[in-house]
């Protein structure tokens, strides 16, 4: 008997593969497609954005140069020279660095307790804190802080953000600390270390993906804060999202100017975003299971 190729039948015609279901390609071209729509449904604004802050403000209420105009960079002088934005970015920068160091200071200790010692109770009233919404505390803010004095200084602005932050980085880091094996630190112990030091050696070695996720958040949130800040910022501690509401009168509104320092609030958290995108998301996922 003649042995049969794998690929041919009795007669000596090759098989053929069979055909995928029609269902199944439909799937996918539609899977495509979806994909495709929410990306640009996404990044629209963003384009419509940078273009519109390389535009006049007579080309970008004429919608035949939506894409085609000459491009100018008057906007970005305005934003970065005349309107001196460098200032700030910098009270940006250092309310959120600070908050968000701060937040990681008192906060990881905090969520290894209540993750270690099941304090349930203490997680209930970080979680509350966290539902609370920071609108309906600007009017008691304002008033303690304007009988302290303190109104229009970087100190309450960094507390205001950390009302925010640390019950986030607590809820993001007793995830984390539940998925690590308590094994690691009785091994720990066993040779030796306190608890504590088995904390510092061990245990924030581990977490420093959950940590740069929480530390990323808090900073993202702060950085992009308009309503704290509007309230109860000063002249000289003035962030970059009330600066932007420079540009809006109650006559007018310089949209030139505003897409520029739009741009430029944004790009700084897009680039961290993209550098780090592998600490969130592994950070993100790390709580999701135990052991």
């Amino acid at each position: 008997m003649s042995v049969l190729t794998q690929n041919q039948t009795s007669a000596g015609q090759p098989l053929r593969r069979p055909r995928k279901p029609l269902g199944t390609r439909a799937y996918k071209v539609f899977r495509v497609v979806a994909l495709i729509a929410v990306v640009l449904f996404l990044i629209a604004p963003l384009i419509w954005m940078l273009l519109a802050s390389l535009k006049t403000n007579v080309d970008i209420y004429d919608t035949a140069k939506s894409f085609i105009f000459s491009p100018t960079f008057e906007n970005y002088a305005n934003v970065l020279q005349r309107n001196n934005y460098f200032v700030f970015i910098f009270n940006s920068f250092w309310v959120a660095f600070v908050s968000t160091a701060l937040s990681l200071v008192l906060g990881v200790p905090a969520a290894y307790a209540m993750s270690r010692f099941t304090m349930h109770r203490s997680a209930l009233v970080v979680l509350m804190a966290r539902v609370i919404p920071g609108v309906s505390l600007l009017v008691p803010w304002y008033y303690v802080f304007s009988n302290l004095k303190m109104v229009g200084g970087f100190e309450v602005l960094i507390l205001s953000h950390m009302f925010v932050a640390l019950p986030l980085i607590v809820y993001i880091m007793m995830s984390y600390f539940d998925s690590l094996p308590l094994e690691l630190e009785e091994s720990a112990q066993v040779d030796g270390l306190t608890p504590i030091g088995a904390f510092q050696r061990i245990t924030l070695p581990l977490s420093v993906a959950g940590m740069a996720t929480a530390g990323i958040l808090s900073f993202i949130f702060s950085w992009n804060n308009f309503m704290f800040a509007l309230v109860l910022s000063g002249s000289k501690t003035k962030t970059l999202p009330v600066a932007i509401f420079d540009f809006v009168s109650y006559a007018s509104i310089d949209w030139g100017g505003l897409m520029a320092a739009a741009t430029v609030v944004t790009i700084p958290i897009m680039i961290i975003a993209l550098f780090t995108q592998k600490y969130i998301v592994s950070g993100m996922t790390a709580g999701a299971t135990k052991g």
